[in-house]
């Protein structure tokens, strides 16, 4: 069985490309609206109950840093923890032996089914198609998540996959789907959210009591003791992790931490940053097996699929210590504008630009789409002013930008337009002289050009006109800066003298 990796989504354009046809959509960017601003504001009123607040971030960003230091033995050593308390821990390098391992595991429990916790590390692999081209059926049981499956769509948010939806949309998708993926949606259903909500419980209870293996993400996971840790909102996923019988938990191997006392700084940071709530409904954690007591069969299998590429790098590995709470999502203006499904990869937003290019290298994707990521950026700031782990998103954003560049470089043996445009640039601005005529150039060519102070789209051919038509600037002022200078410092100086 061979599966690609779904990290970025096959066939996915290039982010410009997936943008502009997002941008078009305004129902999309009416939802989006909606929900990230409720979001945004529930997290600002709960974080700003907390006097230490900024010191909870501090922490959490100091044992994300000294982890990520010492990663190779905290993991020998939940290894370990994990094999003493009765689990079995599996190893894989990258997403098909992950597959695989899952795959092999589900076979020998004599199971065709699973159940499934939401898991952003099984979306990454690509775990539910994997599963199906083997003959087993994976079963989405949060509720965002079984939207997305139901509408044979992909995830545009990292804790409201969904998002993308409003509710007469889920509706549609529940009345025409679920009938042919087990139990139908009640007749006469509406979009109330209750309503919803009971629609999917009905459909989900059937699947809760019928299967064998439950496969499950994990948020968090302690070297000290092996024990693993899950947080949600709907108690779908503690029927997961409670009522089969066997468990397989697929994990990021930056999802280690030292100490199980390391949990009272993130359950605090996680469910502000994310949810907006002062603690999560749900929090599961589970040590090994308990004979007579939940599931008699527990795997951990550990992910890299390049992640130890990506620790390897100084300044990005940084990225590897996001809790994904989704708050840089959620401040972006850029996310709020184009939706998740424009970045072209399962982890969307601010963070994806980030981790998606590291782990999948940014020559690494067939349309570059990867690469195109470092660039969906304005620079603002504003999410590394939310991320409760102080990750600089903006430093790594600039970082991978200039190795883009350089890949590019090494691939090409003529120099690109934007190539050929900075070396321009710098013998203009090495010269007082020439870069005088260049203003002056277009302080004359912007005044013709420019209607009522603006200038909008230039006549200019591809790639030249791709900054100008999406943006006006303004109409170049009747004097330089430079001729300013020259004018009122010739007089002061004449005026002391």
């Amino acid at each position: 069985m061979t599966k690609p990796d779904n990290t970025v989504w096959l066939g996915a354009p290039a982010f410009p490309v997936a943008a502009r046809a997002a941008l078009a959509d305004g129902q999309l960017r009416s939802n989006l609206r909606h929900a990230t601003t409720t979001i945004r504001d529930k997290r600002l009123a709960v974080t700003g109950e907390l006097d230490d607040w900024e010191r909870l971030r501090d922490a959490g960003a100091a044992l994300k840093r000294r982890t990520l230091r010492h990663l190779d033995s905290y993991l020998l050593q939940l290894e370990e923890s994990v094999t003493r308390a009765g689990g079995v821990v599996h190893w894989a390098a990258d997403a098909d032996e992950a597959n695989r391992i899952v795959t092999g595991l589900v076979r020998a429990a004599g199971a065709g089914e699973v159940v499934k916790v939401k898991s952003m590390a099984t979306q990454e692999i690509g775990l539910n198609e994997a599963l199906a081209e083997a003959g087993i059926a994976a079963y989405e049981t949060d509720l965002a998540e079984l939207i997305v499956q139901l509408g044979h769509d992909r995830p545009s948010h990292i804790l409201v996959p969904a998002i993308h939806r409003n509710r007469s949309e889920i509706r549609d998708i529940f009345e025409r789907e679920m009938g042919s993926w087990g139990r139908a949606a009640p007749a006469g259903l509406t979009d109330d959210p209750a309503a919803l909500a009971e629609a999917a419980r009905l459909h989900l209870r059937e699947k809760f009591l019928r299967a064998k293996v439950a496969v499950s993400g994990a948020n968090f996971a302690i070297a000290e003791n092996g024990t693993v840790g899950v947080v949600e909102s709907e108690g779908n996923g503690r029927m997961c992790l409670t009522l089969p019988r066997t468990l397989i938990t697929v994990m990021g191997i930056e999802k280690v931490l030292p100490a199980w006392s390391d949990l009272e700084v993130f359950l605090q940071l996680l469910p502000r940053s994310s949810t907006g709530e002062r603690m999560n409904p749900y929090t599961s954690t589970w040590t090994g097996v308990t004979p007579g007591d939940g599931p008699q069969d527990f795997h951990l299998v550990l992910l890299d699929n390049g992640r130890t590429d990506t620790l390897a790098d100084t300044v990005g590995r940084q990225a590897l210590a996001c809790i994904r709470c989704s708050a840089c999502l959620n401040v972006c203006p850029v996310y709020e504008r184009t939706g998740g499904h424009a970045y072209g990869s399962v982890y969307p937003g601010p963070i994806g630009a980030v981790l998606t290019p590291q782990l999948v290298g940014v020559g690494g994707d067939t349309n570059g789409a990867a690469a195109s990521l470092p660039f969906a950026s304005t620079l603002c700031g504003a999410c590394y002013e939310a991320c409760p782990v102080k990750i600089d998103i903006p430093r790594v954003l600039v970082h991978l930008r200039a190795r883009v560049v350089e890949s590019k470089r090494a691939r090409r043996r003529t120099p690109t337009a934007e190539a050929l445009a900075m070396r321009a640039a710098g013998m203009v601005l090495a010269e007082p002289a020439r870069l005088r005529a260049a203003q002056r150039a277009a302080r004359i060519g912007g005044r013709l050009v420019a209607r009522r102070g603006r200038i909008g789209a230039l006549p200019l051919p591809a790639p030249l006109n791709g900054w100008s038509k999406t943006r006006d600037l303004p109409q170049p002022p009747a004097e330089t800066f430079r001729d300013w200078w020259q004018r009122t410092g010739n007089t002061a100086q004449e005026n002391e003298t």
